[in-house]
């Protein structure tokens, strides 16, 4: 049955992320907010939602290395399994904007977490854990990388429309106000509902197998919520656009630890016990690897045999962490 509530509870979760973004951009659009700012926070946050949800769910529940998990497990499969399965089916090139501002932060970002996060290299301190001020720190960062967002978008007006169009197209664009606030109220509850139920059966499936939460949070739970950034990016690589794919993901990287985890710190501090410093050193590793790619050989271009490299990665990682 475990197994049964798993697949309900990832359904839930990710139908219910996609209607509530799809209701949201409708409801924003009929308030005659901009695209523009539709895109950067309707959007760009709801396609976090299945990781929010969950960190926070666990963060409130004392399973601390499931909120942390899945905010790295997350990246190094956005990283390692969606760039190069993207790259693997199309080679693209990459934006100047991403390869100068996203990809720095996201390294940032990933080091940043590592620190806050590993307080028992400190003399004194044996617990590591992500408290309040370390997720006020996160949450504020945030804040002022959607602001340079803003900033940076402005100075080339038309690519910012043009990227804002694609972004906010709705199935339910003029469709009744009483139907847009009943699916977005529904949606709501399929993702707190199936975040639970999620999270429930994740927990009884890792004492079952016989592992840490930590192990199945960064793989199974992790590849869960990142599968609609996977499915968008290997759609947008069979329509040859693959390009797409990586700002998608480096943008996700920098929302699951600064916004995810800023708020599920806030909401309750988090306590690491089974998430060791080789899971962080992967998370940065990886991002190391894609500034390399795109500053080194074919400059800011991704290749096939990259992303088989990528591919293999993502491979051996996890099954360092099954015999971990």
């Amino acid at each position: 049955m475990d197994y049964l509530f798993f697949v309900i509870g990832l359904g839930l979760l990710l139908l219910g992320a996609n209607y509530l973004v799809e209701s949201s951009v409708a409801i924003a659009q009929r308030a005659r907010i901009s695209n523009f700012i539709i895109g950067l926070t309707v959007v760009g946050m709801g396609t976090s939602a299945p990781e929010l949800f969950i960190s926070v769910s666990s963060a409130i529940t004392g399973h601390g290395d499931v909120a942390i998990g899945n905010v790295i497990g997350s990246n190094i499969c956005n990283i390692l399994l969606i760039l190069g399965v993207t790259a693997t089916i199309f080679p693209f090139a990459i934006r100047r904007e991403v390869s100068r501002r996203d990809i720095p932060l996201g390294i940032f970002a990933a080091a940043l977490l590592f620190g806050l996060c590993n307080d028992s290299f400190i003399p004194g301190i044996s617990e590591n854990t992500l408290s309040r001020i370390d997720a006020a720190l996160l949450l504020l960062l945030f804040i002022g990388y959607m602001g340079w967002i803003i900033v940076s978008k402005g100075k080339n007006p038309q690519q910012a429309i043009a990227d804002a169009d694609e972004q906010t197209r709705s199935v339910f664009t003029g469709r009744h106000p009483a139907l847009l606030w009943t699916v977005a109220v529904v949606s709501l509850a399929a993702l707190v509902g199936g975040g639970q139920l999620f999270l429930d059966a994740t927990q009884n499936i890792a004492r079952a197998w016989g592992v840490s939460e930590a192990v199945i949070s960064i793989t199974i739970v992790a590849l869960g919520t990142s599968l609609p950034e996977l499915i968008t990016a290997v759609i947008a690589a069979c329509k040859h656009n693959p390009e797409l794919a990586l700002g998608n993901v480096i943008g996700s990287n920098v929302f699951n630890i600064l916004m995810i985890l800023g708020i599920a710190g806030i909401v309750s501090p988090i306590t690491i016990t089974a998430v060791s410093i080789v899971d962080f050193l992967v998370m940065i590793g990886a991002s190391l690897a894609t500034f390399a790619i795109v500053k080194t050989l074919k400059k800011d271009f991704f290749d096939r045999a990259e992303g088989i490299i990528f591919l293999l990665a993502y491979i051996a990682y996890n099954i360092y962490l099954f015999l971990r």
